[in-house]
């Protein structure tokens, strides 16, 4: 009794390690970088609890999600030119707008847990185009300031000075073919006469000094102004004191 009450328990234990083992997804590859027109292999590996059979799809991410692989067949423009094995898809020939990022989703109806994903990010790379290059003149006037911006590729200046001045290229490069450069252009920087400038900003600085005296001066009388009008009698009276009456006599024009 007791050795089969312990090979039951150990059938139980072995039972639920197994249920306890969902579905699995992933990728031995997420990113995956090649030239224009080379196969991209999309990798997708699962490990499933019970369905040996499970519903494997793929998925673009772009503005809208769109199907790829469905139903056992490919989608859009991936068909003709794709196949898969498991789970893991290979793109014949692809080219830059297969550049996106892809998600493979496997469901199992039987396991506890249905369903798993794994994502692989592509990038088809294109040799470079020769960029064209342009020297603004409206921006020789302004501040510039220097900074490789790799996006853009717009080379920028602050305080330009003459030993700026020079020939200039724009070269574009990404290790798929040789790299592309647009012709020279020279750039010319004339310095500013420094007494000028000095003598602009000196009149510059006169002129606010004047105003602000003037300013000063006007708000000091009106305040002078307040101060002697609230200081004056509403009756004008005089400040002489007034006579004493027992020394008060009568004029002519009272006596009779």
């Amino acid at each position: 009794m007791k050795r089969g009450t312990l090979l039951i328990s150990a059938f139980l234990l072995l039972l639920q390690s197994r249920g306890c083992a969902p579905v699995t997804v992933s990728s031995s590859k997420p990113r995956v970088e090649i030239r224009e027109h080379e196969d991209a292999v999309l990798s997708c590996e699962f490990k499933t609890e019970k369905d040996d059979h499970p519903r494997i799809e793929w998925k673009k991410k772009g503005k809208d999600i769109s199907y790829i692989y469905l139903d056992g067949e490919f989608k859009g423009s991936f068909a003709g030119r794709a196949k898969i094995e498991g789970a893991t898809v290979t793109l014949y020939k692809a080219t830059q707008k297969d550049t996106g990022e892809y998600r493979c989703e496997v469901t199992a109806r039987h396991d506890s847990v249905k369903l798993g994903e794994t994502y692989v990010t592509l990038k088809v790379l294109v040799p470079p185009h020769t960029p064209s290059c342009e020297i603004p003149t409206s921006a020789l006037t302004g501040l510039w300031w220097r900074c490789a911006d790799t996006h853009s590729g717009t080379l920028h200046f602050r305080t330009v000075s003459r030993a700026d001045s020079g020939q200039y290229r724009c070269e574009a490069s990404n290790g798929v073919g040789a790299p592309k450069s647009c012709e020279g252009k020279h750039l010319k920087i004339d310095d500013m006469n420094m007494t000028l400038i000095l003598a602009a900003g000196g009149g510059g600085l006169f002129l606010l000094s004047v105003c602000f005296l003037g300013i000063c001066c006007a708000c000091w009388r009106c305040c002078r102004k307040s101060k002697k009008g609230s200081k004056a009698s509403p009756y004008n009276r005089s400040d002489s004191p007034l006579p004493n009456p027992r020394n008060y006599k009568h004029t002519q024009s009272f006596m009779l």
